[in-house]
């Protein structure tokens, strides 16, 4: 009878194998961007600069309370949209973003996968929320950014792109001229899982912890893995 654990080394053997494109979510699965620079923070400060312009009604205490500044941003958007309002909103989150980079702590055993998956000949693609600077900032202190140049595609100011709207993702798949099946997305949350699946492009779920896997499975991701490891030792069986 074959085991659980082997049923699940083989569905990510399958996986990988198959990936010709790995489309990379970016805060999560490279790095935990705020993880010296807190986010809940960023929300608040967010929310006090639109209190100070006396605009404290385009957040609603619901949105107040996720602190999280992708939901402030979001809702402004939903009232504001494309608005000269959401455009500077945008460009504080990024450059608290910026300034986030500068300490965020890397993934475990995400930087030795982007290069060995590099190295066996996969194309790589970040594919996320955040904005692009911000990406290219952190990759470029960690030496990756040939692993993935030119093909970084984040946050601009259509903001109804984001995830879970596929749209990073076939810009990706556009570019690099690649068809869904042969592309591969790791992502670690519920609307990376969405994208992903909206787009047609099979899904990677990284969960650092019971909530994290919880949230990706209720959403409809099968294949989850707690550690890059078991993806990185995959990897290498390729070499």
């Amino acid at each position: 009878m074959t085991s659980d654990t082997e049923n699940k080394a083989e569905n990510l053997r399958d996986l990988v194998t198959r990936a010709r494109v790995v489309l990379w979510d970016f805060d999560g699965p490279i790095c935990s961007l705020f993880s010296g620079h807190s986010a809940a923070k960023v929300a608040t400060e967010l929310v006090d600069w639109l209190e100070s312009r006396g605009l404290r009604g385009l957040v609603t205490d619901g949105e107040r309370l996720t602190l999280d500044p992708h939901v402030v941003l979001r809702a402004v958007d939903a009232r504001h949209p494309g608005s000269d309002l959401v455009a500077e909103l945008e460009e504080r989150l990024t450059k608290e973003e910026l300034r986030a980079a500068s300490s965020a702590m890397p993934t475990a055993y995400a930087d030795p996968l982007i290069r060995t998956w590099t190295a066996v000949g996969s194309r790589l693609a970040i594919t996320t929320n955040n904005s692009p600077r911000v990406v290219r900032k952190y990759l470029a202190g960690r030496g990756l950014v040939s692993c993935f140049t030119p093909h970084i595609y984040g946050r601009t100011h259509d903001l109804h792109h984001l995830k879970p709207h596929p749209h990073c993702l076939n810009r990706a798949l556009n570019a690099m001229g690649a068809a869904p099946a042969d592309a591969l997305m790791i992502g670690d949350t519920p609307s990376d899982y969405l994208a992903a699946h909206s787009a047609g492009v099979p899904f990677l779920g990284y969960a650092r912890n019971e909530r994290k896997a919880r949230l990706l499975r209720e959403a409809g991701a099968v294949s989850i893995v707690g550690s890059l490891w078991s993806v990185l030792s995959t990897v290498r069986e390729r070499v």
